[in-house]
């Protein structure tokens, strides 16, 4: 079976959408918060609001690489103030008023729901607060935004399937399992996995999974399955890592083995793939993405120009030429798992390779 590491290069997100923010929202406020904020030095105070604590990757990987970065860029100076929404909508609007409560001069956010926080970030820019979409591009006034290019994640997910499938694509038809129609980014997701997808195979069954939920995947799966029947599936596009796994359980209770694909590299899904229940994940590499959250926040917060850091625009209903950072991302299968995960340092080989595992880690010479 082929299996090849896919790198990606993240070119500018083209999204045609109507704009309704001014000039003055795009480039990230006005220039008398700006004089303001460049008084403050490095002592200045930054909040962070992460989405959920459900997918692995924000407690473990996300927040301590921004607060790290932000701390370099600011000589130890700058006050974090941190808060996680625990995939909550309503409570995240109230950390944001908690933020703006406090006075913190930057808010680094990923929203829950991008369209329902469009009120808390118009509320945190008429109080002086520059916000930077971190991962998701939120509605409302943003002055900056960071991820990777999503329609190329989906795209990277659905490439990697056929090429897995081959001569099988024709021989079944496949359940493709989107993410929460309240993030933006599984649109996206889903757009690139369609654009590579359609007329190459025939998708059975299709499901916009809420919340991101495992659980909810494995009952989807476990309806896709019966509407399906078990002989006429040859393969299952998951958006993510989380819901692969509650997905590869329905199919496994039901004798299942096809390839299932994922996105995170998170390290349950590592070690899937590894074991061979897994196909694939997309590697996104954290670090850039948080790096550049935390260079985009401190420089607004001082006041400073996006220019060196932002090369790329991004445009929402909502705010057009956002300035914009888009991390190039890698297919991971278990031939790139040492020349990833492992040399970027996220996971060591002792950490993937547990006694449950040794054995498959030495048969694909993983760690060696």
């Amino acid at each position: 079976m082929r299996r090849a590491a896919v790198a990606v290069a993240a070119g500018a997100m083209a999204v045609s959408l109507a704009a309704c923010g001014s000039a003055e929202e795009a480039d990230g406020g006005s220039s008398d918060s700006s004089s303001s904020a460049a008084a403050k030095g490095d002592d200045i105070k930054v909040g962070l609001l992460l989405p959920e604590n459900k997918t692995a990757r924000y407690e473990k990987f996300d927040r301590p690489l921004i607060e790290k970065k932000i701390k370099e860029l600011t000589n130890n100076k700058a006050e974090i103030q941190y808060n996680n929404a625990r995939q909550d909508a309503n409570l995240q609007a109230q950390q944001v008023d908690t933020m703006i409560t406090n006075k913190v001069d930057v808010l680094i956010l990923d929203a829950v729901d991008a369209k329902a926080i469009k009120n808390s970030v118009q509320k945190a820019v008429d109080a002086g607060i520059e916000v930077v979409a971190y991962d998701r591009l939120a509605e409302g006034p943003i002055s900056a935004y960071t991820s990777f290019d999503n329609v190329e994640v989906g795209k990277t997910q659905g490439e990697a399937l056929l090429a897995e499938l081959g001569d099988k694509a024709g021989d079944g038809e496949i359940v493709m399992m989107n993410g929460s129609v309240t993030d933006p980014n599984a649109a996206m997701f889903k757009e690139g996995a369609h654009s590579v997808l359609d007329g190459k195979v025939k998708v059975g069954k299709e499901y916009d999974t809420k919340e991101w939920s495992p659980d909810n995947a494995n009952a989807n799966m476990e309806a896709a399955i019966s509407a399906i029947g078990k002989d006429n599936i040859v393969g299952v596009y998951s958006a993510n890592d989380g819901m692969a796994g509650g997905i590869i359980t329905a199919l496994k209770a039901a004798g299942i083995d096809v390839p299932v694909t994922g996105q995170d590299a998170e390290l349950a899904a590592v070690q899937r793939i590894v074991a061979g229940e897994q196909f694939m994940s997309v590697y996104k590499p954290y670090a850039p993405e948080a790096d550049a959250a935390a260079e985009m926040a401190v420089a607004l917060a001082k006041g400073e120009d996006l220019t060196a850091i932002a090369k790329d625009k991004v445009s929402s209903d909502s705010a057009t030429d956002v300035p914009s950072v888009l991390v190039p991302v890698t297919s991971l299968t278990q031939e790139n798992i040492n020349d990833t995960v492992i040399k970027d340092g996220v996971y060591t080989a002792a950490e993937i390779c547990t006694d449950k595992y040794k054995a498959a880690c030495d048969a694909a010479g993983i760690g060696g």
